[in-house]
């Protein structure tokens, strides 16, 4: 079972690379990816552990160096710039995500964990970016929240979708002890 883990583990961290890569670029220096529909789905479907663990794999890769960020970047300076909050609130999210799937079996907790780890990569990204562009708390959210939510809404319905129509049940057998 470890190795199935280690498998799906580094599987979405692959993935949410790619999901990376397709980006809308923005005036904000932060884009519009994919990404995050991947830390949905990791942690929805591989539990807590294991879906944070596939994050901290994406992050690592991209921390040494490895193309894995939006527009093929990697390295040190990527989470010390504008979408270092967010990348580091993936983590948080993909944690979130999977703790509640995992441990409330409802249909709709899905969606409702989806928007939780969205609010927690929110919440790292915009604090970030006020204490790295030293601007009020009024105008980050306005450049690093608002006109994101519309696409967030969507990956949350494609996420939800996509682990519904896979079925938690059969997905809470991927990790072990529903973490």
């Amino acid at each position: 079972m470890k190795t199935r883990q280690l498998c799906y583990t580094a599987l979405f961290a692959a993935l949410t690379a790619v999901c990376s890569q397709i980006a809308i670029p923005t005036p904000w220096q932060i884009p519009i990816s994919l990404a995050t529909l991947a830390v949905f789905l990791s942690g929805a479907l591989l539990g807590a552990k294991w879906g944070t663990a596939a994050q901290l794999v994406y992050l690592l890769l991209g921390m040494v160096g490895a193309p894995v960020f939006a527009g093929f970047r990697g390295g040190l300076q990527v989470l010390a710039g504008p979408t270092g909050g967010y990348l580091i609130g993936y983590l948080v999210a993909a944690a979130i995500v999977g703790a509640l799937v995992s441990h409330i079996h409802t249909r709709w907790i899905v969606p409702v964990s989806m928007v939780a780890g969205a609010v927690a990569y929110y919440i790292f990204g915009t604090i970030w970016f006020i204490f790295l562009n030293q601007t009020t708390l009024t105008a980050a959210l306005s450049m690093c929240v608002l006109p994101y939510l519309p696409g967030d809404a969507l990956k949350v319905a494609l996420a939800s979708c996509l682990v519904w129509r896979i079925g938690i049940t059969r997905l809470l057998h991927l990790s072990p002890n529903h973490s």
